[in-house]
């Protein structure tokens, strides 16, 4: 189940903000329509993101996709062992499937995100 505590993107990542730091991801639904990943490349612990621009990418057999990051600040924690294990993206990918945790140097970005309703709403309209 997607987490109601969660923010979205329309590019299909999330976060999750405790304090000052957000944890960043790709939801269920960017894992199921990549479906067999092959890869994926993230930033170092330092790297500034911006909201929306990219911060590292993912490759399945068909395609390779941005991840863009929902929120703006300093990569404070990478996920280094997602590499190796990217089957834990489709079986945990708001859990032990995260990417990299970001200290936010902009905190009222969130409300640029969409809650859980307004995400599944728009993963509905995707689909037709």
């Amino acid at each position: 189940d997607r987490p109601k505590n969660a923010r979205y993107t329309k590019t299909h990542e999330w976060v999750i903000v405790e304090g000052n730091i957000g944890t960043v991801g790709i939801t269920d639904y960017a894992v199921e329509h990549l479906s067999d990943l092959v890869y994926v490349d993230l930033p170092e612990v330092g790297t500034e993101v911006k909201q929306n621009e990219r911060f590292g990418e993912i490759e399945s057999v068909k395609a390779v996709e941005d991840l863009n990051s929902p929120v703006s600040g300093k990569v404070v924690e990478v996920n280094e062992g997602l590499s190796n294990q990217l089957e834990v993206l489709a079986e945990d990918p708001y859990g032990a499937g995260w990417m990299i945790k970001v200290e936010l140097s902009d905190p009222s970005e969130l409300e640029n995100l969409m809650d859980l309703d307004a995400y599944n709403k728009y993963c509905e309209e995707e689909e037709h």
